[in-house]
Parts: C-alpha cells; structure tokens; sequence
C-alpha cells in the first residue's frame, strides 16, 4: 500500500485516488485507493471510503457512512427523460454501502432528488434508482432492486433478490420476502412474500420484528386484528369487498397504528392506480426526448 496524504481534520486521501479540489470533506475522513470524488460531492465528518468507490454528480453524505470497494453514487439516472439537468442524492449518517451498490439522482419529473435516511444497511449489488425515498433504518439484503420513484418509509426489511416496481411505496416495518416481485403498495407492519403468478401476497402481520422495536402486546395484538379482518383466508373468503372492511375498522376509532395501516390502504384502493398510490401523482406520460428518426415522443 502507498502512503495517504493528511489534510486537515485527520482527513486521509490515499494517493491513488482522484478527490476533486472542490469536493467539501469533513473531519477524519478515509479515502482508500483507487476512489474517485466529484466536485460537487460533500462527505461529511468520518465518512470511509475503502477502495474503488466513485462518488459523483451532487451527491451530499451524513457523517459516519462507510462504502465498500465497486459502489457507484451519483451517476446519471438511467431514465430516457432525463436531459442532463442537475439533481441531486441527499444520503443521511451512518449508512453502510457494501459492495457494488448503485444510487443515482433524481430527475426533474420526480422532483429533483434521490434520499435515502439514516441508519440504513445495503448489501451487495442493491440498485437504488432515480427519485427514490428510503426512511431511516431500513435493511436491503442482496440484489434488492428499486425501480424509480419508489417510497421506503422507515425500519422496512427486504429479502434478497426482491425487484419494486415503479412508484410503489412500502410501508413502515414491513417485511418482504426475498425474491419478490413487488408490484403494488405493501401495508405497513406487513409480511409481504412471493406468491404464485405475478404478484406477491400478506402473508400475516410482521410480529417479529415488532417485537424487536420495542411494540408493545396489545399494539401487536391490535394490528393481528386488523389483518385477519383485511387480509386473512377468511376474509377473502368472505367475498366483502376490503374497502368495506377498511371503513368500518376505522369506524370503531382504531389505535394509532391500525389507523395508518388503514389510511395507507385507503390511499391506495381509493386514488391508487394499479395499486400503487404514487402512480396517481405522477405527470410524464411521454418521454420528453423524441425518437430518432421519427421525431415522436416514446411512452413511459
């Protein structure tokens, strides 16, 4: 190994990486080699980068992130309606990028910006796309791959090798099983897993990992109740229509916690479109960039 050059702060930049004069670094950061950092880069208070990481475009690090050898943040969304405009990646602090993990910026149709939380842990190979929004303490296992526009909210676990469509949000400690096919809305405090044909299916209430954040029996117990009556054999088998079931749970003054779960449901069922609420809000039903040749916009 050569050796590092020291700048101020503790800062260690080893000599065979290429860090841009204008990138903002903060106190004990470590660049190891073969590392490459943009212009527009700001890495924040002990953030370690450990060899063969490239970190471009406008892309802002909380403190304490560590990136492991082949992980790619900040190059351009692989979205045909982008043209080049500048967004950005906002990533928040202790954040473990292991390696080959990919995270590219927003666009203008999605609002300009990709975000993802605190306290995050993405294993090898995890794709997050243009526009996403991942909350804070969420697991990503192997291969996860996250299409643009896609929501996370906050302590969501995923299997491996699980693909989210486009626009699809997943709620607050849900748990999808690995090899999944994500292409609508997944309730919060859900198990969602792979199922025959082409969707994926409830599959009962995420207890587990409830219990390990701190929720307590009767807060499980009522979100129990709440699946066996929106989710269960029975309940299907009932032939009611779930929106029906929704109303009226939510006509008996549920907890805090069934409540959102139904209000995230209602969002989708009532305004979503296939399913998935964000669909409804998006605008871009064409490509800006016309086809070569024929001059026509190509769809979405």
């Amino acid at each position: 190994m050569r050796p590092t050059s020291l700048r101020a702060g503790g800062t260690r930049i080893h000599e065979l990486s290429l860090v841009d004069a204008g990138a903002k670094m903060g106190s004990d950061v470590e660049v190891g080699p073969f590392c490459v950092v943009g212009p527009d880069v700001s890495l924040d208070d002990g953030c370690r980068l450990i060899s063969h990481v490239s970190i471009t475009g406008c892309t802002t690090v909380g403190a304490k992130c560590e990136f492991y050898p082949g992980s790619v943040i900040g190059m351009p969304p692989q979205d045909l309606k982008y043209m080049g405009e500048r967004t950005s990646i906002d990533i928040g602090s202790h954040n473990i990028f292991r390696e080959h993990v990919t995270v590219h910026p927003g666009t203008e149709n999605g609002g300009g910006r990709t975000r993802i939380g605190s306290n995050n842990l993405l294993l090898a190979n995890v794709h997050i796309a243009h526009d996403c929004q991942v909350g804070d303490k969420c697991v990503l296992a192997n291969s996860v791959q996250l299409a643009g526009h896609v929501q996370v909210e906050s302590n969501v676990v995923f299997g491996g090798g699980t693909g989210v469509h486009h626009f699809v949000t997943i709620g607050r400690y849900a748990f999808v099983g690995g090899m999944s096919r994500i292409t609508q809305d997944v309730p919060p405090f859900m198990i969602s897993v792979a199922a025959r044909g082409p969707r994926s299916e409830i599959r009962m209430i995420n207890g587990v990992g409830l219990q390990r954040a701190g929720f307590k029996e009767p807060e499980i117990l009522a979100l129990k109740e709440a699946y066996l009556r929106l989710f269960s054999r029975r309940a299907r088998a009932s032939g009611a229509p779930i929106i029906n079931s929704i109303y009226r749970i939510l006509s008996e003054g549920p907890d805090a916690n069934v409540d959102y779960l139904c209000r995230f449901l209602l969002r989708a069922y009532e305004h979503g479109r296939h399913g998935r609420y964000l669909e409804s809000l998006r605008h871009d039903s064409k490509w800006r960039r016309p086809l070569e040749g024929d001059g026509q916009p190509g769809r979405t």
